[in-house]
C-alpha cells in the first residue's frame, strides 16, 4: 500500500481556526486577562499565558495527528494549525484597535490586547502567528521524540502546572506546620505559584518518576504477578493499613479547609451510594432525590436544635435513626405512586416530588413548624460522650466528652458514614435483592416473568436508597449547625446522577470517585470563581467522550458497553464493501 505525504491544508486550517475560536473565546470573555494576573511559576509565566499556549499546542497536536504519513506533513500541518491560531489573535488586535470592541465584549480591552503582543500593541501583531507556528512546531518536535524523552518531559510539565495551580493551597498548608514544612513550603512556594527553583524541583522529580518507572515497572508488576497467594494478601493488607493510617492522620495535617472539602464529598458520596442502588442496580432514575436529604436534614434539626424550633432536645445520635428512618419510609411512599412508570415519566415523576418537598419546607403555611425561608436554626453539634440535662430554650446542652465541633472533627463521622453504607451496598450488591434489582434494570417483563416481585423490589430500592440520603441529610445539618431550603435545589439531585454517571454507573467505589471528580476539584478550584464551572463542563464533556462507561466502572457496564461498541464496529465492518489489495 502506498501511504500519502501530501499536507492536506483545509484539515489543517480547520483545526486552527477552532483552537483560534477556541482562544479568541478565552479572550473575550475575561479569563486570559484574569489569570495573567496569577502565575504558574513566578516571575516566569502566567495562568493566562499558559491557556494560549495550551491552545496552541493543542491544534498543533490534532493537526499533527490527523495528518497523512510522514514526518515532513505532520510539521508542517502543526506548524499552520498554530499559526492560524494566532492569526486569529492578531486579528482581534487589528480590529480592537480599529473599532471600540467594549461596547460588546467588555474585557476587549487595550491591557488585552497588549498582552496578546508582548506589550507592543500593533506593532507586535506579528508576535501571535509567530509564536502559534513555533507552538505547532514544538508540539509535532515532542511527538517524535522516543516514548523514554517524550513522556517524562510530558509529566515533568505536567506536574509544574498542576503544582503551581495548587501553589496557593498547598504553601498555607506548608506553612501552617512549623518547622521543616515551613522551610519547604516557603522554599518551593512564591505567594502565588511556584518559585523558579520550585518548578525545577516538581519537573525534575515528576519526569524522573516517569522514567524509572516506565524502566522498572515491568519488572515491578512481573514480581508481582509471581507473589504465592500468602505474599499478595500480606501486600494487601499492608496497603489497606497504610491508606487507613493515612486517612486517620489526613486530617491534621491538611487544615480544616481541605478537611472541609472532604467532609462535602462524603456528604455527596452518601447521596451517590442511595441513587446508585435505584438508577445504578434497579434503573430507576430518580431526580427528586434531594428531597430525601431535605427530609433527613430537617429530622435532625427539629430532633435536636435547641433553637425556637426545636421539638426534643435530643442528642445527635438518637436523632440520627429517627431521621433515616423517615427517610426510608418517604422513599417508600414516593415508590408506590410511581411504581408502574418507567423512563423519562418516571425521572419527570420524581422531579416533581422533589420540588414538592423543597417549596413546602420554605413555605409560609409550615413556617411555625420548619421555620420556613428562615429554616432551623441553633443545630448543636454531635457530642462522642454523654450529655448534660436539658437547658432553658436557646441554650445547647452541655457536651461532657469530645464535641466535634470543627470540619477536621467532623471528618471521622462523615468518612465511617461512607465506609459504613458502602459495606452496606456492596452487601446488598452481591445479594439476592442485589441480583434482583440488576435483572429489573435490565428488563422488567423478563425479571417479572422468572418470579421476582416488582413492587416489592422497587419499594425497597427507593427506600433504602432514600435513607442513605437521609443519613447524608443528617450530617450536613450538624455540620452547618442549621438548614434551609435554598439548600435543598434541584442542582443537588443532578450532581449526585452527574457523580454516579461520572464514577461508573452501578460502581460503589466509583461513586466515590466521582464524588472526588465533581465535587471535591471545583471546590479546591474555588480562587477561580466563576471560570471553575467553565473547567468542569469542559472536564465532563471531555470525560463522557473519553471514558463513557465511567472512571471507575463496574464490571457488567464495562462488558455492556465493549459488548456493543464491538458488534457496531462489526456490523459496520459487514456492510462495508470488501477492500481490493493490490501489490
Amino acid at each position: 500500500m502506498i501511504q500519502k505525504t501530501h499536507l492536506d491544508v483545509g484539515r489543517a486550517v480547520r483545526l486552527g481556526l477552532l483552537g483560534g475560536a477556541v482562544a479568541l473565546y478565552m479572550a473575550l470573555v475575561g479569563m486570559v486577562g484574569t489569570f495573567a494576573e496569577r502565575p504558574v511559576v513566578a516571575g516566569v509565566i502566567s495562568l493566562g499565558h499558559t491557556l494560549l499556549l495550551l491552545t496552541g499546542l493543542g491544534a498543533g497536536y490534532l493537526a499533527a495527528r490527523r495528518a497523512a504519513v510522514g514526518q515532513m506533513a505532520q510539521l508542517l500541518a502543526g506548524v499552520l494549525a498554530g499559526l492560524m491560531v494566532g492569526v486569529i489573535l492578531s486579528l482581534l488586535v487589528v480590529i480592537g484597535n480599529s473599532i471600540n470592541l467594549r461596547a460588546v465584549f467588555l474585557n476587549a480591552s487595550q491591557d488585552l490586547y497588549s498582552l496578546l503582543t508582548m506589550g507592543q500593541g500593533l506593532a507586535g501583531i506579528w508576535i501571535p502567528p509567530v509564536g502559534g507556528a513555533a507552538l505547532g512546531l514544538l508540539t509535532v518536535l515532542i511527538m517524535q521524540l522516543p516514548p523514554l524523552v517524550r513522556r517524562p518531559l510530558i509529566w515533568g510539565l505536567t506536574g509544574v502546572l498542576i503544582l503551581g495551580l495548587f501553589a496557593g493551597l498547598l504553601r498555607t498548608l506548608l506553612l501552617a506546620q512549623p518547622g521543616w514544612p515551613t522551610l519547604v513550603g516557603r522554599f518551593l512556594f512564591a505567594s502565588e505559584g511556584l518559585t523558579v527553583a520550585g518548578a525545577a524541583i516538581t519537573f525534575g522529580l515528576a519526569a524522573a518518576g516517569i522514567l524509572i518507572w516506565a524502566l522498572a515497572g515491568p519488572k515491578v508488576r512481573g514480581r508481582l504477578d509471581q507473589l504465592p497467594p500468602a505474599g499478595r494478601r500480606t501486600l494487601h493488607w499492608t496497603t489497606l493499613g497504610l491508606g487507613v493510617l493515612l486517612a486517620l492522620l489526613l486530617p491534621q495535617f491538611s487544615g480544616p479547609f481541605v478537611a472541609q472539602v472532604i467532609v462535602l464529598i462524603a456528604l455527596y458520596t452518601l447521596m451517590g451510594m442511595g441513587l446508585n442502588i435505584e438508577l445504578g442496580f434497579a434503573g430507576l432514575l430518580d431526580l427528586g432525590f434531594v428531597a430525601f436529604f431535605a427530609i433527613g436534614a430537617y429530622t435532625v434539626g427539629l430532633l435536636t436544635s435547641y433553637g425556637q424550633h426545636g421539638i426534643a432536645d435530643w442528642s445527635f445520635w438518637a436523632a440520627v435513626p429517627v431521621a433515616v428512618f423517615i427517610a426510608l419510609i418517604a422513599g417508600v411512599l414516593l415508590g408506590i405512586p410511581v411504581l408502574s412508570i418507567r423512563g423519562d415519566y418516571l425521572a419527570i415523576a420524581t422531579l416533581g416530588f422533589g420540588e414538592i418537598t423543597r417549596l413546602l419546607v420554605g413555605s409560609d403555611f409550615l413556617r411555625p413548624w420548619l421555620g420556613g425561608s428562615q429554616g432551623v436554626l441553633a443545630i448543636p453539634k454531635p457530642c462522642v460522650g454523654p450529655l448534660g440535662p436539658p437547658q432553658v430554650l436557646g441554650t445547647p446542652r452541655e457536651c461532657f466528652g469530645l464535641e466535634l465541633a470543627g470540619p477536621q472533627q467532623l471528618y471521622y463521622l462523615a468518612v465511617l458514614g461512607v465506609v459504613l453504607i458502602a459495606f452496606i451496598a456492596w452487601r446488598l450488591r452481591d445479594s439476592r435483592l442485589g441480583r434482583a434489582w440488576m435483572a429489573i434494570r435490565e428488563d422488567e417483563d423478563v425479571a417479572e416473568a422468572l418470579g421476582i416481585n416488582l413492587v416489592q423490589s422497587k419499594l425497597l430500592a427507593y427506600g433504602l436508597g432514600a435513607a442513605f440520603a437521609g443519613l447524608s441529610g443528617a450530617i450536613f445539618a450538624v455540620m452547618v449547625s442549621s438548614v434551609f431550603p435554598h439548600s435543598m435545589q434541584l442542582l443537588v439531585s443532578i450532581n449526585v446522577v452527574a457523580v454516579i454517571i461520572v464514577g461508573g454507573i452501578g460502581s460503589i467505589p466509583g461513586v466515590a470517585v466521582g464524588a472526588l471528580a465533581l465535587i471535591g476539584l471545583p471546590e479546591l478550584f474555588r480562587e477561580f470563581a466563576e471560570y471553575r464551572y467553565l473547567f468542569y463542563g469542559i472536564a465532563l464533556i471531555v470525560m463522557m467522550l473519553s471514558r463513557p462507561e465511567g472512571l471507575w466502572p463496574s464490571a457488567a457496564i464495562r462488558r455492556e458497553l465493549h459488548v456493543q461498541a464491538e458488534e457496531g464496529e462489526a456490523a459496520s465492518a459487514e456492510a462495508s464493501p470488501r477492500a481490493v489489495s493490490t501489490s
